[in-house]
């Protein structure tokens, strides 16, 4: 599989709420914390045993230690706790996953990264690494995250050895139903994870042996064999060949690939997905006190329309109550919705009320940055008001918006022809860099059909 066609297909998993994570233990290798491999070296040394040729039986080289300890896991438990719980810097893989839209999150790993990204983003996270944990759901919770194989701060249950694989069936029974579901009814991303875990491939056969051809696609990333320094060119040669074998037997369980040359291009795959995904949301900048040269009814149905069309292209609004514009945002987009009987929240309408009191107009600018934060594209409509002296002036809280909204890299679209500061930011950006999309938007243009349908015309292309 190509790296665009996963980014489509992931965003049109998110779009639907229909994404899950899997992350082994190379997503948090760039976080400072070690692998299976790293974690288990120094113990394969002490019973004569070399880490490097026994990796890919890991669980039956930490068996062989205990059995050599007298069944004893204390030095396990305490190397998983020690290097686990240390504190490690965020990946900028975990903070974008823990941006997106995605609820439910598996994972192998004894270290807390998942959750720590998850909270860093403001979001409320249900942690389950025992089965007592798997009946009780924390209210309110934004995504739950599964650690089918324990947690550093409860080591002494943590999943390691042959033992432990051999009764997970009796001892973690849940985790088994509870991720065969998840396999079932939503596409998982697989990333920084090798598929040698035993659990995993168990449960993706019963799922194969379940659904026969009807079995959902998943997919996950994988990097290109490299040639190991003086490495015969017949072994690289046969790993290619072994690398391309294994791709094929994922195809088994639904599971596409997209082999990468070096671990950023995971960065790369996360960061062009959160842009097309927030690509699907617009936010709509507005404020009048003064129309012309319009009639307020005029811009009123203008802006209205404008917003029932965007909605219908399949795009999310985000909006505040900015004044003359907010208010019509809002109507049409409700209008919208119940003429075709979809609910009215989030998915389709985001609104951000601003605070008129002292103390909140301080928090104004924190607010403008959390709307625009779930935007990729900004539209500019007017922008004007008056200030103390009751004089009509440009409005500066539209300019944040523009401000804030070109840092975050939006798609901008400033409605020159609507006037004020909106044609002041037209030529901004016109003179800047030539943008040609933006010629149809000019203040040139008067007639506020034709920027409707300037702007929407600007907006398929987007979706294209």
């Amino acid at each position: 599989m190509k790296k665009n066609v996963l980014v489509k297909k992931l965003v049109k998993e998110l779009s639907a709420n229909n994404l899950a994570i899997f992350a082994g233990a190379g997503l948090s290798v760039g976080a400072g914390y070690i692998d299976w491999k790293g974690l288990l070296k120094e113990l394969a040394e002490e019973i004569d045993l070399d880490v490097d040729r026994e990796e890919h039986d890991l669980v039956s080289l930490a068996q062989y230690y205990i059995n050599e300890k007298g069944g004893s896991k204390h030095t396990i438990n305490e190397l998983i706790l020690n290097e686990f719980s240390q504190k490690a810097i965020l990946t900028d893989n975990h903070k974008i996953l823990a941006r997106l839209p995605i609820d439910t999150f598996w994972t192998t790993n004894y270290d807390p990264m998942i959750e720590k990204a998850l909270e860093d983003s403001g979001k409320i996270v249900d942690v389950k690494h025992n089965t007592d944990q798997l009946p009780n759901s924390i209210r309110g919770r934004d995504a739950v995250v599964y650690k089918m194989h324990g947690d550093a701060s409860d080591s002494t249950n943590a999943v390691l050895t042959k033992d432990d694989y051999e009764q997970y069936n009796l001892n973690r029974n849940g985790f088994f139903t509870a991720l065969k579901g998840d396999l079932i009814t939503k596409k998982f991303l697989f990333i920084g994870f090798s598929f040698s875990d035993p659990n995993i491939d168990y449960i993706l056969s019963r799922v194969r042996l379940s659904h026969g051809n009807n079995k959902p696609e998943h997919y996950c990333i994988l990097k290109h064999v490299v040639k190991i320094d003086n490495e015969e060119q017949a072994d690289f040669e046969y790993r290619q060949r072994k690398q391309q074998l294994f791709i094929g037997d994922l195809k088994r369980f639904g599971i596409q690939t997209v082999l990468i040359e070096k671990y950023e291009e995971i960065t790369e795959i996360l960061l062009e997905v959160e842009k097309v995904q927030k690509q699907k949301t617009i936010f709509i900048s507005g404020a009048a006190e003064d129309y012309a040269p319009y009639s307020q009814l005029e811009v009123e149905v203008f802006v209205s329309s404008l917003t029932q069309e965007i909605l219908k292209l399949g795009y999310r609004v985000v909006t505040g109550f900015g004044l003359g514009i907010g208010s019509s945002v809002i109507s049409g987009a409700v209008k919208y919705l119940l003429e075709n009987r979809l609910k009215i929240n989030e998915d389709h309408l985001v609104l951000r009320p601003f605070p008129q009191n002292a103390e909140g107009k301080q928090l104004w600018t924190a607010y403008r940055k959390d709307m625009i934060s779930y935007a990729g594209i900004s539209i500019f409509l007017f922008g004007n008001k008056l200030n103390e002296n009751g004089e009509l002036v440009l409005s500066n809280g539209i300019q944040e918006e523009f401000d804030i909204s070109n840092n975050n890299s939006n798609f901008l679209l400033p409605v020159g022809g609507t006037g004020y500061i909106a044609e002041k930011l037209w030529k901004d950006l016109t003179e800047d860099s030539r943008n040609e999309s933006l010629d149809i938007l000019s203040p040139d243009i008067n007639d506020l059909n034709t920027l409707k349908q300037n702007i929407l015309k600007i907006l398929k292309e987007i979706q294209k």
